[in-house]
């Protein structure tokens, strides 16, 4: 039954990784990874902007898979600076793909999609990316994305206008330099975590992922 949530334990690099998934309708034509913002600072699978994409891609049809990076939640392991969760999207994407053998897109979150595209760009069983509050500078941390530069699959990003983590001239910047296909949507008034504005970022991601 579509939207019904299963929980369980995926193989990781690093040992199991808790996780949920949001189940699909039969006849899905995607299906869809999205990953959590920083765990050293509260970030886990449960995160509202997590929820509000994974509620956007279930809400097309498509199964929904949600998971806590290495030593978050239940997840076993210990964090690992964004090296080793890479690979933890990587075992993520694995599961998917052989759940489902669909074509997966691929939602982050701010250190979700900082270390998650790096995983999905360069994967041929992702077919779509979608960066959420991409964070261009936390706590004297850099985030870059050079990498994206080869990365030609359809690219959507949305930001609040006022994130505290990615200033739009920066973001725009970054932006700029990506290979269509690309969209940006900038949530006017929102912070980093779209306070408050959560039903315009939930609007968007099915708008565009939609029509991918």
């Amino acid at each position: 039954m579509a939207g019904e949530i299963r929980s369980l334990f995926i193989p990781g690099p690093a040992g199991k990784l808790e996780a949920l998934l949001n189940s699909g309708e039969p006849q899905a034509r995607r299906a869809a990874l999205v990953c959590h913002p920083h765990p050293l600072h509260g970030g886990t699978m449960h995160n509202k902007v997590v929820f509000a994409a994974m509620k956007a891609l279930n809400g097309l049809g498509y199964p929904a898979l949600r998971f806590n990076f290495r030593g978050a939640g239940l997840s076993e392991g210990a964090h690992d600076q964004g090296r080793g969760e890479i690979e933890d999207v990587k075992a993520a994407l694995d599961w998917l793909d052989a759940e489902f053998h669909l074509p997966i897109i691929f939602a982050g979150f701010s250190f979700g999609a900082a270390t998650g595209l790096r995983a999905a760009c360069p994967d041929k069983r992702v077919v779509a990316l979608i960066s959420l509050g991409t964070p261009v500078e936390v706590n004297e941390r850099l985030y870059g994305y050079e990498f994206l530069g080869s990365c030609a699959k359809p690219k959507l990003f949305i930001s609040g206008t006022r994130d505290q983590y990615g200033p739009r001239a920066q973001l725009q910047k970054i932006f700029d330099a990506v290979p269509e296909p690309k969209q940006v949507v900038w949530i006017e008034g929102g912070d980093h975590f779209f306070e408050g504005k959560l039903d315009q970022v939930r609007a968007a991601v099915a708008d565009w992922a939609g029509k991918i």
